[in-house]
């Protein structure tokens, strides 16, 4: 008997898990428009100088340029999950994405490192399989190069 593991993302809330329609979730001040990363889990803007109340839930921009990025050569702590028998680098962009100006950090896809990194990058939104157990696959967003046929 084969079984079909569900499909559960990683971060409730933070993203769309629609592979076809990928898109972060953020909030948007309706007083002063800032837009913020991850949803708040106040009613509160968090921008010093305006106080208002009304964040409306958004979802951002799914493309960007890469702001700054890094790898991760160490397995990093618990939470994190090593998705095969080892632990294998990873890229990580910070991004800022095209409308809101935030900059949002994440994985990059499997088989683009550091070294095919620039500062300045177009890249756009996926999501990816993050890990895997028994019975789910986790996903989260990750940052593709603009112009590759990655999911």
């Amino acid at each position: 008997m084969v079984t079909t593991k569900s499909t559960v993302p990683a971060v409730e809330g933070w993203f769309s898990d629609d592979p076809s329609h990928p898109a972060l979730i953020g909030a948007r001040c309706g007083r002063c428009g800032t837009y913020m990363f991850p949803p708040p889990r106040t009613t509160f803007c968090p921008n010093p100088g305006c106080g208002g109340q009304d964040l409306a839930s958004v979802d951002l921009s799914t493309t960007g340029k890469i702001w700054s990025y890094t790898d991760a050569r160490y397995q990093p702590p618990a939470p994190y999950v090593v998705p095969g028998e080892e632990h294998e680098p990873f890229a990580i962009a910070a991004v800022e994405l095209v409308d809101e100006g935030l900059v949002v950090m994440g994985q990059v896809v499997a088989g683009v490192g550091v070294d095919e990194l620039h500062v300045g990058d177009q890249v756009r939104l996926v999501v990816d399989t993050l890990f895997e157990d028994d019975d789910n696959r986790y996903t989260i967003w990750k940052w593709a190069p603009a112009g590759s046929s990655t999911s």
